[in-house]
């Protein structure tokens, strides 16, 4: 996508451990492991990776909490956090919650929440949606 759109779309990631404990690296570490590990290869994101936070539950980061509440569910996969149950390691539990890595936002050029991906969806899916916003 980065290539693609260039510089009219902004990609950014934030990591996170509520899922499976698979973010376990400490934030200084993470580009390295990119790079170096998974998925190795000298591989270097060409966005910016932040620090990893909270996506579910009380500690929620204020943007997914935003996020969360403009787009409650992926529009394709309304099920998704029902089928994760033993994963759940937050608290409370929301119906609006993320149910794994690798869910995606797109937000419009304006800054409003577009459209939600579940994990399910496949990233280069997502271009059609990104360019009807470009238009």
């Amino acid at each position: 996508m980065a290539e693609k759109f260039g510089d009219r779309l902004a990609i950014l990631a934030f990591p996170c451990n509520q899922f499976g404990h698979q973010e376990c690296a400490k934030n200084e570490e993470i580009l390295n492991v990119l790079k170096y590990v998974r998925p190795g290869n000298g591989y270097v994101p060409k966005f910016p990776v932040f620090e990893k936070r909270e996506v579910n539950g009380k500690n929620t980061d204020p943007i997914f909490a935003f996020l969360k509440s403009k787009l409650p569910l992926p529009h394709d996969d309304e099920v998704s956090l029902a089928g994760n149950r033993d994963a759940i390691i937050w608290s409370p539990v929301s119906r609006s919650d993320i149910s794994w890595n690798f869910e995606k936002f797109l937000i419009d050029t304006t800054g409003a929440p577009f459209r939600r991906y579940s994990k399910k969806f496949e990233t280069k899916d997502i271009a059609s949606d990104i360019q009807s916003l470009l238009k």
